[in-house]
């Protein structure tokens, strides 16, 4: 089954059942060494620089990021 169809069974699926699901699916990255979490990090920042190239996201400038999460968390 792929990612696309495993979504969307567990969607379809009770409040209770898809929140027991997310508490298992959570818990079991929890077993990932450090390694592999950075490996992670490091193929997410590649897929997002890529969509950045590809000009299918923008960035926002950090003062601008940092000045709204100060608003908020006022």
């Amino acid at each position: 089954m792929d990612l696309k169809s495993l979504e969307r069974e567990a969607l379809n699926l009770d409040v209770k059942s898809r929140a027991e699901l997310a508490e298992r699916l959570l818990e079991s990255l929890d077993t990932l060494s450090e390694e592999e979490i950075s490996n992670l990090w490091a193929d997410e920042a590649e897929r997002r620089l890529a969509e950045y190239r590809a000009g299918r996201s923008e960035s926002v400038p950090a003062d601008e990021v940092l000045r709204e999460a100060r608003q908020q968390l006022r």
